[in-house]
């Protein structure tokens, strides 16, 4: 048995680049599972002609969903949507509860744990204020007999008469937001967006094409000029025609108030409306 060793043999600094570089492409090589996946990428309907990113993003989507799928309570009966539900009722009750509380600071009667107003008010008193809630009721567009009554009794069980109550809750209601108010109350009235109603005196021509009308809106307390935008995309009014403008912007011009129809105002023709459901 006889053993031969190879010594002093050099080794070129050509052959150890050409070894590296042999080494490297062996690394780079990809495995048969990586070519599978790759050839399975590449004709994948999903992920033909997608970006990097889009398809990073697909991906990225179908994991959500698989994570989604096995949450521990996916089953059939979940009652996962309507617990979060719940969760959202409670914490705007509780929201509320504390603004109020702080509310009540200012305004003694937002105070959640003072009793209706109502209960303390005489029997006689009552029968009074809800008397008097109805008539009002009735000359108030949108608020129920109950609110008016306890808007009522408020004023009733502070000291105030009957009288002087029903004048001042009316007052109050009849220009508070979402309400038609009288043009007449447009400049007292502490809010950028109110609705009136009127007919429509004169239309005015057009000095610009920004502008699609112009003119004068009439009610009996008064008149304002009125300005439709072109962009706002409206329905187009006539003259002598009875109209309401719902969320109709205020803008002020040498000490003058007039309203600007927008986008997100509405109008409607009652007097249209009528005839149609005839």
């Amino acid at each position: 048995m006889s053993s031969q060793y190879v010594v002093g043999e050099e080794v070129s600094d050509e052959q150890i680049v050409e070894d590296e570089a042999i080494d490297a492409r062996i690394e780079q090589r990809a495995s048969v599972e990586q070519e599978i996946q790759a050839k399975v990428d590449r004709n994948h309907p999903d992920t033909k002609g997608l970006t990097l990113e889009a398809e990073e993003r697909m991906r990225a989507r179908e994991e959500e969903i698989g994570r989604t799928r096995t949450r521990y309570d996916s089953r059939q009966d979940s009652d996962r949507e309507a617990r979060t539900r719940r969760r959202a009722c409670e914490g705007s009750k509780e929201r509320r509860e504390e603004f109020q509380v702080r509310a009540a600071s200012v305004e003694p009667w937002a105070d959640p744990e003072r009793e209706d107003p109502r209960v303390e008010l005489e029997r006689e008193q009552l029968a009074n204020v809800n008397r008097e809630a109805k008539r009002l009721a009735e000359r108030l567009e949108g608020w129920s007999r109950a609110a008016v009554s306890k808007c009522l009794a408020e004023r009733v069980a502070e000291g105030a008469s009957l009288w002087s109550a029903a004048v001042g809750v009316f007052e109050d209601l009849q220009t508070g937001p979402g309400q038609v108010i009288p043009i007449a109350s447009l400049a007292e009235v502490d809010r950028g967006e109110v609705s009136i109603r009127g007919e429509i005196k004169v239309l005015w021509e057009n000095s610009s094409s920004k502008i699609a009308q112009v003119g004068l809106i009439e009610d009996e307390s008064g008149c304002t000029k009125f300005t439709s935008w072109t962009r706002s995309n409206q329905p187009e009014v006539r003259e002598g025609e009875e109209v309401i403008l719902r969320g109709v912007k205020k803008s002020w011009h040498e000490g003058r108030v007039s309203v600007a129809v927008t986008g997100w105002s509405e109008i409607s023709f009652p007097e249209r409306e009528a005839w149609w459901a005839e």
